[in-house]
C-alpha cells in the first residue's frame, strides 16, 4: 500500500474549508490503495481507462463516486453509463450525443463537464470557446445528459503566469456561462502540480493523483 495518509488529511481538511471538491485520481493504483483512502473518508474517486474502471467499480463499496476523467471514446460510453457519476471530459457533440443515447437505455440522468481547449499543447482535447457555445445551445436535444460546468487542463509547463492565465481565462468563461446555464456550478481544474493556483483562480473542483497515491508505475 503506497498511500499517502498524512498528505490526504492535510489536503481534504485544507479543501474542505475551501469548499473544493477533491477527486482521487486512482488510474493505474490497486484496488487496496483506493480501499484505504475511502477508509479515510475518500469517497470520490477519478480514472481514465474504461476497463479498469469497470474492474474497479464492480470490487468496490457501491457508495463510491466514480469520475471518468480522461478522453472518453463514443463507443466505450456504453461500458460506465449504468454507475459513472461524473464525466469529465466531454469534448464534442458525438460524444454528447452517444452519453445521451446510452443514459436513456439505463433510466439515468449523467452528469457531465464540457472540457475546454485552453493549453498551448495541441495533445491535449477539449473544445474551443465557438464549439462551446454550439454545444450549449443544443443542450435541450440530450434530455438524458446533465451539464453541471466545464473542465480544462492547462499547459504543462514550469511557468506559473501562463498556468495562472490559462485557469483564469478557464473561469471567466465559466462564470459567463453560468448565467445563462444555472445547473452550471461545478468548475474542475487543478491537478497535483498546480491545484493550488487552481483554486486561486476559482477552481471548486480538482483532480489530484500523485501527491495521495505516490508516482504511477506503467507496466
Amino acid at each position: 500500500m503506497s498511500i499517502h495518509s498524512d498528505v490526504y488529511r492535510t489536503i481534504s481538511q485544507e479543501l474542505k474549508g475551501k469548499n473544493v471538491a477533491l477527486v482521487a485520481v486512482s488510474k493505474t493504483k490497486p484496488v487496496e490503495d483506493i480501499e484505504a483512502l475511502y477508509q479515510l473518508g475518500q469517497r470520490d474517486f477519478g480514472e481514465n481507462y474504461v476497463q479498469e474502471l469497470v474492474d474497479k467499480q464492480s470490487s468496490l463499496p457501491a457508495d463510491i463516486r466514480w469520475h471518468f476523467i480522461g478522453h472518453l471514446q463514443s463507443n466505450k460510453v456504453k461500458y460506465i453509463a449504468p454507475f459513472v457519476h461524473l464525466i469529465h471530459g466531454v469534448d464534442s457533440l458525438k460524444l454528447l450525443k452517444e452519453i445521451d443515447r446510452q443514459a436513456a437505455k439505463f433510466n439515468r440522468t449523467i452528469d457531465c463537464l464540457l472540457q475546454l481547449h485552453i493549453a498551448t499543447e495541441e495533445t491535449k482535447f477539449g473544445m474551443d470557446e465557438q464549439e462551446l457555445t454550439e454545444a450549449l445551445g443544443q443542450l435541450s436535444n440530450f434530455p438524458c445528459v446533465r451539464i453541471r460546468g466545464l473542465m480544462g487542463m492547462a499547459s504543462f509547463t514550469d511557468d506559473q503566469e501562463k498556468v495562472r492565465s490559462e485557469f483564469r481565462s478557464l473561469y471567466n468563461i465559466f462564470k459567463q456561462s453560468a448565467i445563462s446555464h444555472p445547473p452550471f456550478t461545478i468548475l474542475s481544474m487543478g491537478m497535483s502540480g498546480d491545484y493550488t493556483i487552481a483554486i486561486e483562480e476559482g477552481s471548486n473542483m480538482v483532480r489530484i493523483g500523485s501527491l495521495l497515491f505516490g508516482a504511477r508505475v506503467y507496466s
